[in-house]
């Protein structure tokens, strides 16, 4: 979820999926330009689409890389509040494990990469915290 998800409806919650990607006990996290902290990459459904179609468009602008739909798992559906804003406006996100093709490349609004652990978690906003706890958790990460 970025920064740049929108409100959808009038309740007052931010709908999006999320690709979880661990290499070496790690996560990838992005960076949007203009912010300063990282999100999992993904972001808001288009009208009618789905997590999976909307996933591969998101990792494909934001990143470059192709994801594997027949390997996209459900990881958690987190309810976090939402980073940036102060009248209690929670994400609800989807996130997805999977494998992708094709080598990562900032694109677009994505101005950085990076790989997170654990020690990290002050560096990301509160669905990207709980992502990190989760793998701890699972011990995916440590």
């Amino acid at each position: 979820m970025h920064g740049r998800s929108s409100l959808t409806g009038v309740s007052g919650v931010i709908d999006s999926v999320s690709w979880v990607h661990v290499r070496e006990r790690r996560t990838l996290f992005v960076r949007t330009h203009g912010r300063h902290r990282f999100y999992l990459p993904g972001g808001k459904r288009e009208a009618g689409e789905s997590d999976v179609a909307c996933l591969c468009r998101e990792v494909a602008e934001e990143l470059g890389v192709r994801l594997e739909e027949s390997s996209l798992r459900r990881f958690a559906d987190l309810d976090e509040p939402a980073d940036g804003y102060t009248d209690g406006r929670r994400v609800r996100m989807t996130a997805y494990t999977g494998r992708a093709t094709g080598t990562l490349t900032p694109s677009g609004e994505i101005a950085e990469l990076a790989w997170f652990g654990s020690e990290d978690a002050d560096r990301v906003p509160a669905a990207g915290r709980r992502v990190l706890a989760l793998l701890a958790e699972r011990d995916e990460i440590d």
